[in-house]
């Protein structure tokens, strides 16, 4: 769970969730989770930690979460009056669009022809990094947690030291010899 998550609006949490599992979608956490449209079975960019990207301090995004919630609700709001939609108001407007009608909308969001595309693109880029790579947790911690984007796309582990190596050649042949000054670490002298 991201730092200050006990403290986040529930309203920003549900809508950047929707927004997350419309990019890569994810299996319900329990039968009644409305920000998750379960569309697949496996665990999708929220459980992978999209949210915890999110609000990485290294990111710089942290702050402006609520606007993007905000302006991502406004935005549903507008779609479903358009498509003469009845929203349920017991969650964000963006999350009780159904799945098919937050997609249209993400399409819609990341055309570019869009004003804001460069903001939702960017958005949807750090949710399917979450998954792909989970560059907001350590490689090895997060295989050791059974980071689900990794354990689908087949990350190895490790070996016991926690250092990867490979014993055979990508290319089935070695492309270079190891410089006679490199440490045993693999670093250069």
């Amino acid at each position: 769970m991201m730092a200050g998550a006990a403290a986040a609006d529930p309203v920003r949490t549900a809508t950047l969730e929707a927004f997350a599992d419309t990019i890569i979608p994810g299996a319900k956490r329990f039968p009644e989770d409305r920000a998750i449209a379960g569309v697949v079975d496996d665990p999708g960019a929220v459980e992978a930690g999209a949210l915890e990207l999110l609000a990485h301090s290294a990111l710089g995004l942290a702050k402006a979460l609520d606007g993007m919630a905000g302006l991502l609700n406004m935005h549903a709001q507008n779609s479903a009056r358009a498509k003469q939609l009845v929203l349920d108001p017991t969650v964000p407007p963006f999350v009780a669009l159904d799945f098919d009608a937050r997609t249209a909308l993400v399409q819609e969001l990341t055309d570019p022809s869009h004003p804001e595309r460069e903001v939702w693109f960017g958005v949807a880029l750090f949710c399917t990094m979450a998954f792909d790579s989970a560059p907001h947790l350590s490689t090895v911690d997060a295989l050791e947690q059974g980071h689900p984007g990794l354990s689908i796309l087949g990350f190895h582990h490790p070996d016991e030291d926690r250092s990867w190596r490979f014993p055979h050649f990508s290319y089935q042949r070695q492309l270079a010899t190891v410089h006679p000054q490199t440490t045993t670490t693999g670093n250069p002298a």
